[in-house]
């Protein structure tokens, strides 16, 4: 069996990379777009070769079964098939593929579960492209809104809502907050994906398992405005300087972090863009916009808000000393999650029957698990390794190492639907 996977896999992950190239380096599925569509026409026509039925929810998600699935609750198998720009080719499609292994086998096989097993891919996990995440998996639970859909992609100035419209979602019922699919159909759900960091890689161990995901904080835009001026004319004390201002701003983020680091908190922030106004900006100028963008994660709720509360201070300081003024688009919030603990421990104790230690691994990369997981659906997931963390075109995921972690998925599924 773990021949025919591998044989499976090496050319599902090889096809739908060259179906997703980017023209200029790495691997682009764009959230509700063409490469994203493309890795759902090439997993439809192969579970259909292999006796699978295929549909679409009502948000454009994928659904895989069985042909004699009976329509009871599911135990569902599930992760994303996005990718950020110029990407990696794993992030996200692995888990699918997992799943859809699993799914194979056990029809080849007439494997009888006491509740079907359902794979699902989910669509616009990936936040880069319109800013917001789990789109896919928020849809289906009906957490999105109608400024939701007014999100602008800021690639193609396409807003969500028309990009969802053209993949056939159902507008009405996602603005009126429907759960697409019935809720009592989800008796659980199970993610396998790549770790993004490489702690497992410098661990030596091809797989994980995730006690809990970390939520964040995040603010896309940030606008410290402050005054332009001559660079050699304005004394220090007459400067509205907004470069001055953030990068006091994220120095003392950065310090603060530092210390609540030293004191055991689960913590990470990030400015993942900064950047002064493209068409003011001028070396004999004094800048008097900064744009950035500000992301905290952590395990806890508490952590995030208490840090964000020290944020707000600080900046309230740095506007009376600079006399600048700070402009924050909207806070997007999202819960940490707890996966299940007795799907935690099941997956440790197949993991180390496998020949693996075990190992918790918590991520601090959202997941749809964490939707699932924050709804009250029972959740669990499973890591593979890679050697060069995510979110970038040298993604890699050894394909013994992800053959391994089906393993684990296919022989633990059929314990949690017990």
């Amino acid at each position: 069996m773990n021949a025919l996977w591998k044989q499976q896999a090496q050319r599902m992950f090889s096809e739908i990379g060259e179906l997703s190239l980017d023209p200029e380096i790495g691997i682009t599925r764009q959230s509700y777009g063409a490469g994203e569509n493309a890795a759902i026409d090439y997993l439809t026509q192969f579970a259909r070769d292999n006796g699978l039925q295929v549909h679409s929810d009502r948000a454009g998600n994928v659904i895989f079964q069985r042909a004699d699935d009976d329509g009871q609750p599911a135990i569902w198998i599930g992760s994303h098939l996005d990718s950020v720009p110029q990407g990696g080719n794993y992030d996200g499609l692995a888990g699918v593929v997992a799943g859809l292994l699993c799914l194979c086998r056990l029809d080849r096989e007439a494997v009888r579960t006491p509740r079907p097993i359902r794979v699902l891919g989910l669509r616009g996990e990936e936040s880069a492209w319109f800013g917001k995440s789990y789109i896919g998996s928020r849809a289906l639970m009906g957490g999105l809104t109608s400024a939701d859909l007014t999100l602008v992609n800021r690639f193609n100035q396409q807003t969500l809502g028309e990009a969802m419209q053209a993949v056939g979602a159902d507008l009405e019922a996602i603005r009126s907050r429907q759960w697409l699919i019935d809720r009592e159909q989800f008796a659980g759900y199970l993610e396998v994906h790549i770790e993004q960091a490489e702690s497992l890689e410098k661990m030596g161990q091809a797989i994980g398992i995730v006690p809990g995901i970390r939520g964040n904080l995040r603010h896309n835009r940030v606008r410290c405005l402050g005054e332009d001026g001559h660079s050699g004319a304005v004394s220090r004390e007459d400067r509205h300087d907004s470069v001055f201002a953030v990068s006091e701003l994220v120095a003392h983020i950065d310090e603060l972090w530092g210390q609540w680091l030293e004191d055991g908190r689960d913590l990470v922030v990030t400015v993942g863009t900064l950047g002064t106004n493209a068409a003011h900006h001028a070396v004999s100028r004094i800048p008097g916009e900064v744009n950035f963008s500000l992301e905290i994660r952590s395990l806890h709720q508490p952590t995030l808000d208490a840090f964000y509360a020290l944020i707000e201070a600080e900046i309230r300081r740095i506007e009376e000393r600079r006399q600048v003024r700070f402009e924050f688009d909207k806070r997007i919030d999202t819960q940490p999650a707890a996966m299940h603990q007795p799907w935690v421990d099941a997956f440790v104790r197949t993991t180390r029957e496998h020949g693996w230690e075990g190992v918790l691994t918590p991520s601090g990369a959202g997941h749809d698990a964490a939707v699932f997981a924050n709804a009250g659906i029972s959740s669990a997931m499973l890591f593979i390794r890679n050697q060069h963390g995510s979110h970038n075109p040298y993604e890699a995921m050894a394909l013994d190492d992800f053959i391994a972690a089906t393993q684990v998925l296919y022989h633990a599924m059929q314990e949690l639907t017990l």
